[in-house]
């Protein structure tokens, strides 16, 4: 029999959903068989977690739950035999027989409706269980698009194709690839959680990113090499370029279609002085009558 699923993920029934999510993300990443390779106890503890968060992940079914309306593992509850004989107009005599004028098709009605025959009430056979799996992605795979296989809570491996341009908190859907049903299979839903850049910043379909120049590259002007999402790039520093100064590359940043336009690279120059300071510069600046003026003018129009 399966256990409580609020016990299962370490919490209270009074507890929130977002405390439930964060649980089952640090259970989940602790257990997840990719992290413990030919460990049968941490695959089984992970399936466990997984079912546990299938019940009560979900607000709805996590209602359900909490109303007695579906077990520990997620099925629905039959009704009580009380209920179903105040239904019909029914009751049980002392000695244990059918009482006030019920007779055996009376009773197979009852029994075929709480064992979900079809004929008593035309039911039909339900689908199984969507199941639901979160995936951290790397930034630049969420950009462009790539093909991750990912390891679902009952141990299977599936191919998971990652669209280009996906965003952050984005759900992809495997249609068919849940737990079995009479009816079917149900779904699995892949929550998608991008991992930071240390060098790139998404705002949209736009890519920003930060660019060192030299001092002489900033008063002289020139290329420079930058990085973009799909490689890099010659860039053309224009002459007297401050620290601040941003440059567009147009096209350069996230295509979420390919008939449709791409967003933008934003490059942001940077002035980086020389490591451990340079005596020559040093000396020039204290003699460069202008560089108290150029400063004192641009703060004055900030």
């Amino acid at each position: 029999m399966a256990r409580n699923p609020y016990a299962v993920l370490g919490l209270a029934p009074t507890t929130t959903d977002a405390e439930i999510r964060a649980s089952f993300r640090k259970l989940a990443k602790k257990y997840h068989p990719d992290r413990n390779p030919d460990d049968k106890k941490a695959e089984e503890k992970f399936k466990e977690i997984s079912a546990a968060f299938d019940v009560i992940g979900d607000s709805e079914r996590r209602k359900k739950f909490d109303r007695g309306e579906i077990d520990e593992e997620g099925r629905e509850r039959a009704h009580p035999f009380g209920q179903w004989s105040r239904r019909q107009g029914s009751s049980y005599g002392a000695a244990g027989g059918p009482g006030g004028g019920a007779s055996f098709e009376d009773l197979s009605d009852i029994f075929s409706d709480l064992f979900g025959s079809r004929r008593a009430h035309h039911a039909q056979p339900s689908r199984g269980r969507d199941l639901r799996y979160r995936l951290d992605v790397e930034f630049i795979d969420a950009a462009l698009g790539a093909k991750k296989r990912v390891t679902m809570p009952d141990g299977r491996a599936l191919d998971l194709a990652i669209p280009a341009g996906l965003e952050d908190g984005q759900t992809l859907r495997l249609k068919g690839q849940g737990e079995r049903g009479p009816a079917g299979p149900g779904d699995v839903y892949v929550e998608i959680k991008v991992k930071p850049h240390r060098l790139f910043e998404r705002k949209g379909n736009d890519i920003h990113v930060e660019a060192p120049i030299s001092l002489k590259q900033a008063v002289l002007g020139g290329k420079i090499t930058a990085p973009t999402i799909a490689g890099e790039v010659s860039v053309t520093v224009p002459k007297n370029a401050s620290s601040g100064t941003v440059l567009r590359l147009r096209g350069r940043g996230i295509a979420k279609d390919k008939n449709g336009p791409a967003g933008d690279q934003y490059v942001k120059l940077k002035i980086v002085l020389p490591e451990g300071g340079d005596a020559e510069l040093e000396e020039f600046v204290k003699t460069w009558k202008g560089a108290d003026a150029s400063a004192g003018k641009h703060f004055a129009g900030a």
